[in-house]
């Protein structure tokens, strides 16, 4: 009997397969899901994109902020920011989502620069692209949008960036030294 005659022998040209294949296991990169985790627990990665910025009173030389507080009570102020919408370009949803959250209606003077961040919601891991721009206020009334901001609120521009609660806006406005410098 010649050895590919044996029992158990495999077919010519057919590789043999691995240990944890015949353990049950899948090998790395594989589409199924692995016995050892259940179906569904995987983190769901999911890429958002934003719009916002700093809007600038140049007459009183004041940056707006929204606040939100956190789960321990805290207010957080950050630059006011939203998801671009199907059709429109990042200006478009950064003057909307102004709008929307703080009432105030605003022009843009330039792009201040874009961010990304990595965090966790309801067991998804989301990638969150944000473009900033630099605005200056038009018009409209300060008010804070109902279920999304729980205040709004004009801050000295001298010292904006010490009020935000993201170290990624903070660099950000930061990296332009006085902000002022960049107003009409």
């Amino acid at each position: 009997m010649t050895p590919a005659e044996e029992p158990g022998a495999l077919p010519s040209g057919a590789k043999r397969p691995s240990p944890a294949t015949l353990a049950g296991k899948r090998s790395p990169g594989s589409d199924s899901t692995s016995p050892t985790r259940k179906p569904g627990k995987r983190d769901k990665k999911v890429e958002e994109i934003s719009a916002g910025g700093l809007v600038v009173n140049v007459a009183d030389q004041t940056g707006l902020l929204i606040g939100r507080r956190d789960k321990r009570g805290r207010m957080l102020w950050s630059l006011p920011k939203g998801h671009i919408e199907a059709g429109e370009t990042p200006e478009d949803a950064a003057l909307r989502e102004v709008l929307e959250e703080t009432g105030i209606e605003s022009e843009i003077l330039r792009l201040l620069g874009v961010i990304d961040f990595w965090f966790m919601a309801d067991g998804k891991r989301i990638h969150k692209t944000v473009h900033h721009f630099l605005f200056q206020m038009t018009g409209g009334v300060l008010q804070a949008q109902i279920n999304e901001v729980d205040e709004v609120a004009w801050f000295p521009i001298r010292d904006f960036s010490s009020r935000l609660a993201y170290s990624d806006e903070r660099k950000l406005i930061a990296s332009f030294g006085d902000i002022r410098t960049l107003l009409p």
